[in-house]
């Protein structure tokens, strides 16, 4: 060591070492700082940092140890060779970028420890590369304990600077971590001249053309001040630009509806102007504060968690009520980096709006937003909740049906505003006449419902309370000067007697209600089980027609239509049947109705299209078949698309397909049925008017649309030669389908003498029994299969081939 420090004081030139020392500082200061901007890139972006990085300390450390050399007088002549020169750099560079990449590889002591290493060892490989480079008037001898020595000194140096600074962004740890690493470097550099010995040798002769010292020191110094400046200049950019895009991350995040707080453990860092507002503070005043528990509580563990939404309680700064809050937690990660471990960036949303929203949306959910009665699904809630209590309390519970009886009148006479008059107040007058448990509801339109729960022996207590609604409900209402009468009719059901659930209970004093409106109105009724079979049975059959077309009970039957002219079978009509399990074969008279009362014509009507098209697909020639459609799907405007859709899946042939309408469907919505039927038209299906004579007979319908077909309906043409009109009728509407060239269908036909007289009018095509009755699919071969060729006829063609 006194050997060093002898070579210090006496063999060297003060001011050179100390430009060396400034210089190496310079370099180690300007690539911590080149270093922690690296941290939160990726990329090449990343990449030009660390690259930057070993440029400028390797350039730094390199041209500290050539003015260092050049500050060292042997006296003797010294050089300086130009390839150890810049062999020496180049190490310097690539060693020290590459300890740099190792320690910044993870977040890790390890990989500081791992990269130190690597810098430390480039320093002395660049340092003893140098030496090589150094020609002198003498022979070199080393110490050997004191170059170990050295070299330790640079990787702990280095290995310090690194754990110490590498991932630090204050300048005041970065000047450290640079002034560290040049006492590593400086170490190295001078314990290293301090182990060598030079033994004078006249014989040995410097090159003149080797580098001189004074001109090795000022290139060295000029190219690596120009590195350096280069990398403070870009850290410079680089911050100005980090700057500008913090402030402009800032306004954004003061643009932002929800409150932004960055929490570093536990207390708050930084805010935007949304979170300041909710806690009713300045950024100044709230920052270092605690955040948690004492701003915002929640249930439960923490909510500092990666990607944890939880909602909570904000209290703000100066008191009043807490505020609902969702909070959304996101860890942030730029790097490796010890000064921001554990920060935290939470969204904090007001939640008031919201759960004003939710609650008013809970209560529309709940309320006729009319009158702020329970509405329908409410009613059969508390109802059910109702039942409940009576069953364990033994109380009684009736139900009672209401339907005001001169709704309608006010409604066309005076407008809407006194039909809503009218609903408010019945609403009053219903909730003052009675009192909790019981309680009143609207189902919709003019109907309102009664619970009356625990109010004494039943029937009698519904009976009182029924009579003093019927009066209530009796008094005219005054609407904007005039009076506007009122009235009521009244259905009553009783738990249990009519019935223990929800369902049953308003169903029968639906029925209840039904009878009381038709015994006259303005009165109640009591719900009796014996006067409501008929109701009772038509339900019953829509429940098992919604389950009969689930379970596949329906079938098709094909009735065959044939030309007049020769009696061929041109196509079939499909009709369908239902065959109920334990009632047997059900005609369609009985339960269209029914599927038309209950919203099942549709599917039923879907299914029926279905089946046709699939069957006459698979028949042998291309007859026609023709479905019937309901006006309910002829109104439809998905009906095109769906017809399209069959036929795609099954394969049949548009022009196959006919579909028949009456004229009566037409008119529920004229307009759209036209634009219905001109889709249909335009995919090829071709149209049939049914039943010509039953409903309105415009001509203007046949004017408006191109029908490909006109059906006369049976009841006109089986009374042919037996009534004068109806074969008047008949010849009338067959002349009139000939004007249009309109072909008819005469339907009903049962007789020959009913075929003559059709085909001596020029009818186009019979059906009827008298050409066939309806049968199920199995029953058509005869009609749907191509006949083989007799085998006298085909002998004489296989002899015409032989010969041939």
């Amino acid at each position: 060591m006194l050997k060093v420090l002898a070579c210090l004081t006496t063999e060297h030139d003060y001011r050179l070492v100390g430009v060396a020392a400034v210089v190496c500082f310079a370099a180690c200061f300007t690539a911590f700082r080149l270093y922690s901007r690296m941290r939160g890139a990726k990329g090449l972006v990343r990449a030009a940092w660390l690259l930057l990085t070993g440029l400028v300390c390797g350039s730094g450390v390199w041209a500290t140890h050539f003015i260092g050399m050049v500050a060292y007088d042997p006296g003797l002549k010294t050089g300086y060779s130009p390839t150890g020169t810049l062999l020496s750099l180049m190490i310097a560079v690539l060693f020290i970028g590459s300890g740099f990449v190792v320690a910044s590889a993870q977040r890790t002591r390890t990989n500081d420890m791992a990269g130190g290493l690597i810098l430390g060892m480039g320093v002395a490989s660049m340092h003893y590369t140098g030496m090589t480079a150094f020609v002198t008037q003498g022979h070199i001898v080393w110490e050997h304990a004191t170059v170990g020595a050295s070299v330790l000194f640079g990787v702990a140096g280095s290995t310090a600077a690194l754990i110490l600074a590498g991932r630090a962004r204050s300048i005041g740890k970065q000047i450290l971590g640079g002034a560290i690493l040049t006492l590593g470097v400086c170490a190295l550099h001078f314990t290293g001249m301090g182990a060598i010995t030079i033994v004078p040798d006249t014989s040995i002769v410097v090159p003149e053309q080797l580098l001189s010292g004074g001109f090795l020191t000022l290139a060295v110094t000029s190219i690596t001040g120009l590195i350096i400046l280069g990398g403070l200049g870009a850290v410079a950019i680089e911050s100005q630009t980090t700057r500008s895009a913090l402030e402009r991350i800032r306004r954004m995040a003061n643009a932002a509806y929800e409150g932004i707080v960055v929490v570093q453990d536990g207390r708050i860092n930084d805010a935007n102007a949304a979170f300041c507002e909710l806690v009713g503070a300045p950024l100044e005043e709230i920052k270092g504060k605690p955040l948690f528990e004492a701003i915002l509580t929640f249930d439960g563990d923490e909510a500092s968690r990666d990607g944890v939404r939880r909602e909570g309680f904000l209290q703000p700064l100066e008191g009043g009520r807490e505020i609902p809050v969702e909070v959304f937690s996101r860890l942030m990660d730029d790097g490796a980096r010890t000064e921001t471990s554990g920060l935290t960036v939470l969204a904090v949303r007001d939640l008031r709006e919201r759960r004003s929203a939710e609650e008013k949306i809970r209560y529309l959910a709940e309320h006729d937003g009319l009158t702020g009665l329970p509405n329908r699904n409410s009613l059969q809630t508390r109802l059910a909740a109702a039942i409940e209590r009576v069953e364990a309390s033994g109380e009684t519970l009736s139900v009672i049906c209401i339907d005001l009886d001169h709704f309608k009148e006010a409604n066309d006479q005076h407008g809407h505003p006194a039909g809503d008059a009218l609903l408010v107040e019945t609403a009053r007058r219903l909730q003052d006449s009675i009192s909790a448990p019981s309680f009143a509801a609207r189902l919709g339109g003019d109907e309102f419902m009664v619970v009356q729960v625990g109010a004494g022996d039943q029937p009698t207590a519904a009976a009182e309370l029924s009579g003093r609604l019927l009066d209530v409900l009796a008094t005219p209402v005054m609407f904007e000067g005039q009076d506007l009468a009122m009235g009521a009719s009244l259905g009553v059901s009783l738990y249990p007697d009519d019935g223990r659930t929800t369902e049953s209970l308003m169903a029968n004093a639906d029925m209840a209600l039904y009878r009381a409106k038709e015994g006259g109105r303005g009165i109640y009724r009591f719900f009796k089980r014996e006067m409501d079979e008929s109701i009772r049975e038509r339900r019953a059959l829509a429940r098992d027609l919604k389950q009969g077309i689930a379970d596949g009970e329906l079938v098709v039957y094909y009735q065959p239509l044939a030309r007049a002219s020769d009696g061929e079978v041109c196509g079939f009509e499909a009709l369908v049947r239902w065959q109920h399990p334990t009632r047997g074969m059900i005609p369609p008279l009985d339960f269209i109705p029914v599927a038309e009362e209950n919203g099942l014509i549709a599917p039923l009507g879907e299914w029926v299209l279905r089946r046709a098209c699939a069957d006459a697909a698979a028949w042998e020639k291309p007859l026609r078949i023709a479905v019937n459609l309901s006006p309910l799907q002829l109104n439809n405007p998905a009906l095109p698309t769906l017809v399209h859709e069959v036929l795609i899946a099954t394969g049949l042939s548009p022009h196959r397909l006919e579909l028949e309408i009456t004229e009566s469907a037409l008119f529920k919505d004229y307009q759209r049925a036209l634009d219905n039927l001109r889709r249909l038209k335009a995919l090829g299906v071709r149209i049939a008017m049914d039943d010509f004579g039953t409903g309105f007979s415009s001509l203007s319908t046949l004017q408006s649309f191109p029908f490909d077909k006109i059906k006369i309906d049976k009841s006109f043409v089986e009374n042919i030669h037996r009534h004068d009109r109806a074969t008047v009728i008949v010849r009338a509407v067959l002349g009139l389908g000939r004007s249009l060239e309109i072909p008819v269908v005469a339907e009903g036909v049962e007789t020959q003498e009913q075929i003559n007289f059709l085909r001596s009018e020029d009818c186009a095509e019979l059906q009827g029994y008298a050409i066939g009755r309806p049968g199920p699919l199995h029953t058509l071969d005869a009609w749907t299969k191509v006949a083989p060729a007799p085998v006298a006829a085909q002998a004489p063609k296989r002899a015409r081939r032989s010969a041939a």
